[in-house]
């Protein structure tokens, strides 16, 4: 496994084998983050292969340009899947990728960065954009929002069942102007507020993982990019996904079931037209970590991977 920096790249070895690599092919690494999984990908490659490396992290950018700027087989590009498949049908590569990687959620680099707000663990900033340098903060966010609206971002996003109590306590806190100003007094504000926290999980997780999709609008994102992946991949291309957290998953493995099987037809409908046929084929069903993963990378843990490749 490539290591950059104190960071290892999740289910790396499973991700080289799905995604099939050809040597002159057309890749898109779309969460370049620390570079581990491009890496690998780029060592697997010749020099006819085109990549593209793509955050919406403008560090995990920076650190892209600082390694890969000289190589021509890499595009270096600052997006949200949102705006990745029109930059895509813009360079006029629709339909001739030959594989999209997506490794979902904040990585440990941003985790472990108090100054970015994303971990109840470190005292810093109630930041938690992936883009820092545009988008309202979670702090600007909390300033405002109404009490009901909060209740179903944390329900929605988090799955959090005491949200009604979280929401709560954060409102109140506002109005009596003592609205958390860090990471770590949000976190502790949010753990007076639930009775009873999961075994082996901080009280804040839940709320922390909710207020920072909805932050970074990432469910709304992967749709986004997700509704383009069959016509930007070319007949054989993959998709291969890593997801962090069920709402996550669940939206791709809907996202391939719905592609890999015929469309509704009438009773006796005959000939199946093209527009029912199925785009992908689906590849295994969900892939763990190795144990041995697991143990030298606790965030591999929770890791889900999930495959489809198109069809012609």
């Amino acid at each position: 496994m490539i290591e950059v920096g104190s960071h290892q790249s999740v289910m790396q070895e499973q991700v080289i084998h799905h995604l099939a690599l050809r040597p002159g092919g057309l890749y898109v690494d779309g969460t370049y983050g620390r570079g581990g999984h491009a890496a690998a990908i780029l060592d697997a490659l010749d020099e006819t292969a085109q990549v593209w490396l793509v955050d919406r992290d403008p560090e995990a950018i920076a650190i892209a340009r600082d390694r890969h700027a000289n190589d021509s087989r890499c595009h270096i590009c600052q997006a949200n899947f949102s705006e990745l498949g029109d930059r895509l049908r813009a360079a006029q590569l629709e339909g001739h990728v030959n594989g999209i990687l997506l490794d979902l959620g904040v990585s440990s680099p941003q985790l472990d960065q108090a100054n970015r707000g994303f971990s109840f663990m470190r005292a810093g900033p109630l930041d938690m954009r992936m883009d820092n340098t545009q988008g309202e903060t979670a702090a600007q966010w909390l300033a405002h929002v109404d009490e009901r609206a909060l209740v179903g971002v944390l329900r929605e996003y988090g799955e959090e069942r005491y949200a009604k109590r979280i929401a709560a306590a954060i409102c109140q806190a506002r109005n009596e102007g003592d609205l958390p100003e860090d990471t770590l007094a949000l976190a502790k504000l949010i753990a007076t507020a639930v009775p009873r926290s999961e075994p082996g999980k901080h009280p804040a997780t839940r709320s922390f993982q909710a207020i920072r999709i909805f932050i970074n609008g990432e469910l709304e994102a992967l749709d986004a990019l997700l509704g383009d992946v069959c016509a930007l991949l070319a007949p054989e291309g993959r998709l291969v996904v890593i997801s962090f957290h069920s709402l996550e998953d669940r939206r791709v493995k809907r996202f391939i079931q719905r592609n890999s099987q015929v469309g509704d037809l009438p009773p006796g409908a005959g000939m199946v037209p093209p527009e029912k046929r199925p785009r992908l084929r689906r590849i295994g069903r969900a892939y763990r970590p190795d144990p041995e993963e697991t143990v030298t990378n606790p965030r591999a843990r929770s890791a889900v991977l999930r495959v489809a490749e198109r069809l012609s």
